[in-house]
């Protein structure tokens, strides 16, 4: 690529400058390949993005120099990218968040070096009902995403309980993140003190691995279960979206079975997937995500779900609890024993009704 292109896409003309700038020095990733990147991932990743309030967090002289979070999106942009209007409490204003509904549009913000993407969990015309729940499962070092994996095992089997379908992806950083996709009519009233009540209650039964507490001096070799992240002001980075580490990885989507042999085999590599690996699994997997576009499932209706002061898990998540550590493996032992060994467990009816992504 040369410095400057005038390129046209969607019959809309877009002028990509600087294109051989590198934004990541220790691979000599440039910005042409960031945006190349994107234009290249775009018919799986706009569908995710489609009407969501997008978040920028931009690095225009390289992932190892300072960022910026862009909320509101920039004047100077041509006329036909299109903003939600969301009011901000904090700023007593509207911010006009980018709609990235098209590819135009994410090449556009790719020209801006906006490397990673942070979409809402809600769509911007109902903005306070996500269409999701989410975990973000964070590694307190010397724990890698291989404990995570077996934070989200643990997750897995209490949303199966309840008959709900889970999908998981690499954050592209350190950690994985757990989906619930909903698609229904709810709140983060809702979703927020249930995403906490089960965070709670994973530490409760594994406080040796498990904390939910952000605080960092708790976090040492143990898996922080974000439940925070359900939250009408926050974001959560994009499935697809690049990350701004040493090299272009991929937030990434992966099956379940994934998850499961690189716990097997403790083998933290076996989730990281940089940019051109993971257009490589679009390419033969489809989009392990496209279910989160449509499914519609509802979260069950517990009593003793309060507010974040709650501090015991209401009966239907101890319910759960008890039913996956009842849950026997084919050597016999109880799902929670087998965990204690690092082995990943699951109950012969859930390995018949579990679908292949």
């Amino acid at each position: 690529m040369s410095a400057d292109q005038i390129v046209e896409v969607g019959g809309k003309t877009l002028k990509l400058t600087n294109l051989e700038k590198i934004l990541y020095p220790a691979a000599g990733f440039t910005k042409g390949q960031v945006i190349d990147y994107y234009a290249r991932i775009a018919p799986v990743l706009v569908p995710h993005l489609k009407d969501k309030p997008l978040t920028l967090k931009r690095y225009p002289s390289g992932v190892d120099q300072p960022f910026f979070f862009e909320k509101n999106a920039t004047k100077h942009r041509p006329d036909w990218i299109k903003t939600a209007p969301i009011w901000s409490e904090g700023n007593q204003r509207n911010v006009n968040y980018i709609l990235a509904n098209n590819i135009e549009t994410l090449i556009w913000t790719a020209n801006l070096a906006g490397i990673e993407l942070h979409p809402s969990l809600s769509e911007a015309d109902d903005i306070a009902c996500p269409r999701m729940m989410v975990f973000d499962l964070d590694p307190g070092p010397p724990a890698n995403i291989v404990q995570c994996c077996q934070v989200g095992i643990w997750l897995r089997a209490i949303f199966e309980h309840f008959k709900l379908q889970s999908f998981p992806k690499t954050s592209g950083s350190k950690g994985l993140q757990i989906y619930v996709p909903l698609n229904t009519k709810t709140s983060y009233d809702e979703t927020k003190p249930f995403a906490h009540a089960l965070a709670r209650l994973l530490e409760n039964e594994h406080r040796d691995l498990v904390v939910s507490d952000m605080k960092k001096a708790l976090r040492t070799g143990k898996i922080l279960v974000d439940w925070s992240q359900n939250d009408e002001h926050k974001t959560t980075i994009s499935v697809y979206s690049l990350r701004a580490r040493e090299r272009p990885t991929v937030s990434t989507p992966v099956t379940w079975d994934e998850v499961e042999n690189a716990l097997k085999k403790k083998d933290a590599g076996l989730l990281v997937f940089e940019s051109h690996q993971t257009l490589k699994r679009v390419e033969k997997l489809g989009d392990l995500f496209a279910s989160l576009l449509g499914l519609r499932q509802k979260l069950p209706k517990l009593s003793g779900l309060g507010g974040a002061e709650t501090v015991v898990a209401p009966e239907g998540l101890e319910m759960a609890a008890q039913a996956r550590g009842r849950t026997r493996t084919p050597s016999g032992k109880s799902a929670t024993a087998a965990a204690a060994k690092g082995k990943p467990a699951r109950s012969s009816s859930a390995r018949k009704s579990r679908r292949k992504l």
